[in-house]
C-alpha cells in the first residue's frame, strides 16, 4: 500500500498506518492460526485490515467474518474502508463507527466470539486497557491477540497487567516486527485479587 489518495495532514499515513513489513507480518500470524472470525480496533487508512483480510480470504468460508472498529473513520475521509471496497473483501467485513470501549462491551453481550484480535486503536493506557479487558471476553480460549506500538509505555503497561495476571504468553513472530503477539490460555481463567501481581511496561524485550 503506497499511500491513500486523501490524508489528515502531512505525515499522517506514515505515522498511522503500519509498514508493509509489518503488514506482511500481521498476515503471516493471522495465516498460521487459520482463523474465521477477527476483531481489529482501529482502522485508520486500512494498511492492517488488507493484510488481516489476505490472511482471511486464504482459508474462506461461510463463517469468515472481519469486524472492525473505528469511530473516527470520518476523519479519514473512509479511505481505509473504501480500500477494503476496492479489495472486494468488504463483504465479509463489518464497521462498527464507534468507540472500541463501548462497541466490544456490546459485542461481549451479544456473545459474539473471534478467533484473533488486532490492537492499533487509541494509545491512551486506560483505553488500551479497556480494550483488552474485553478482548479477553471475546477472543476464544488458546486464540491469539496481536497489538502494534508496544513501544510505547502507555501500551506496554497495559498488555503487562494481561502478562502478569491473566496468563497471556507472547507468540513468537517469525518476521523482525514491531507487531507483538500474544497467546491466549487454553482455558478461561480468572484471577484472584490475592494473586494479584503488579505490573507495570517490562524493560526487555
Amino acid at each position: 500500500m503506497s499511500g491513500p489518495e486523501r490524508t489528515r495532514g502531512d505525515g499522517d499515513f506514515k505515522r498511522v498506518a503500519i509498514p508493509l513489513d509489518d503488514g506482511d507480518a500481521l498476515r503471516d500470524v493471522l495465516l498460521a492460526e487459520h482463523p474465521r472470525v477477527v476483531i481489529e480496533v482501529g482502522l485508520g487508512y486500512g494498511a492492517s485490515a488488507l493484510a488481516i483480510a489476505e490472511a482471511l480470504v486464504t482459508d474462506r468460508d461461510e463463517r469468515t467474518r472481519h469486524v472492525i472498529i473505528d469511530a473516527f473513520q470520518d476523519h479519514f475521509h473512509d479511505v481505509g474502508w473504501n480500500a477494503l471496497v476496492d479489495a472486494g473483501v468488504a463483504d465479509m467485513c463489518r464497521l462498527l463507527r464507534e468507540r472500541s470501549q463501548l462497541a466490544l462491551a456490546r459485542l461481549v453481550s451479544d456473545g459474539f466470539n473471534a478467533d484473533a484480535a488486532f490492537v492499533d486503536g487509541s494509545h491512551i493506557f486506560h483505553n488500551v486497557f479497556v480494550d483488552l479487558f474485553y478482548l479477553r471476553e471475546l477472543v476464544r480460549p488458546g486464540g491469539l491477540v496481536v497489538l502494534d506500538d508496544v513501544q510505547l509505555p502507555s501500551v506496554a503497561t497495559a498488555v503487562s497487567y494481561f502478562e502478569n495476571n491473566a496468563d497471556w504468553r507472547i507468540e513468537p513472530i517469525d518476521r523482525t516486527s514491531r507487531l507483538r503477539a500474544y497467546r491466549l490460555p487454553d482455558h478461561r481463567m480468572e484471577p484472584t485479587y490475592e494473586s494479584f501481581t503488579a505490573f507495570g511496561p517490562s524493560s526487555e524485550r
